[in-house]
């Protein structure tokens, strides 16, 4: 008779994930297996590994957007393997959530001190993780695109081109309309259209857009997402309007960024099943 899986949701697709890279760690077979199908369902890239070592090797070599750590292994353990991620630069802004069986207070306060971002504990619900993994990897994908910001000095105006910022970051694809994000940050659409102008030399329309080509430059670099997901992803209507803004932006189309610049193999989509020799 088959074994039942223990979770009460059942699992469904989660387009946000789509084309995520998840480093899965665990040396349960039936555990990784059902972490494995959660991804897959949420249409996720995965790679596998068994041992916190194998871990961190294998961040180094494939980037992962985001690693999902067990505690508990052979060889290394998941604390030990997120002490060497935090200590090395190439992996060091990789998001980590512990999920293990070992859920007491010490162990929880261990894990977050040396660098893992979240913690959850077994057994858990498939909606749980990848509702915190795509929090995450939101969060992740904010830093890396407040990154895009010049160096301003501190002012009431660069302050509220920072928190204006902050929000359409939020959610690339439903930004809040002009009215509504200058009420959000207590100001009115004359006063930020102007900072924006006066500090970024940009509309609020014209930062929006561009960041949102920005990012799409590291989804086609770093994931293996296809052309129509990144542009629902970014907030375009169309693959194919798309591609004429990243064209008229930046003189090459999304496909031929992908092979210049690319880093992943999108033909396959579970990696390192095998352990390391």
């Amino acid at each position: 008779m088959p074994s039942r899986s223990p979770y009460s949701t059942p699992l469904r697709a989660a387009p946000d994930l789509s084309g995520a890279h998840i480093l899965v760690v665990d040396d349960r077979p039936n555990e990784l297996q059902l972490l494995i199908e959660i991804l897959r369902v949420a249409r996720c890239r995965i790679s596998v590994a068994f041992d916190g070592l194998q871990a961190y090797h294998r961040a180094q070599a494939v980037a992962p957007d985001l690693i999902l750590m067990d505690v508990r292994m052979p060889r290394m353990d998941g604390f030990a393997a997120c002490r060497l991620l935090a200590a090395t630069p190439s992996t060091q802004a990789i998001p980590v959530i512990i999920l293990t069986a070992a859920g007491d207070l010490d162990d929880r306060i261990e894990g977050l001190e040396i660098g893992a971002m979240d913690y959850i504990v077994k057994p858990f619900e498939p909606a749980e993780v990848i509702a915190r993994i795509r929090n995450h990897l939101k969060k992740a994908l904010r830093r890396h695109s407040v990154e895009h910001l010049p160096a301003l000095p501190d002012s009431p105006d660069v302050s509220l081109v920072r928190a204006a910022s902050e929000i359409l970051l939020r959610d690339l694809r439903n930004p809040p309309a002009l009215e509504d994000l200058a009420k959000l940050v207590g100001t009115h659409e004359k006063r930020l259209s102007r900072v924006f102008r006066d500090n970024l030399g940009q509309t609020v329309f014209e930062y929006l857009r561009d960041t949102r080509l920005r990012t799409a430059q590291r989804f086609l670099a770093e994931t293996s997402m296809g052309i129509g997901d990144i542009a629902e992803e970014i907030g375009f209507s169309t693959a194919g309007n798309f591609a004429t803004a990243f064209r008229e932006r930046f003189g090459i189309t999304p496909s031929d960024w992908r092979r210049q610049h690319g880093q992943v193999d999108a033909t396959n989509p579970v990696e390192g099943l095998q352990p390391d020799a």
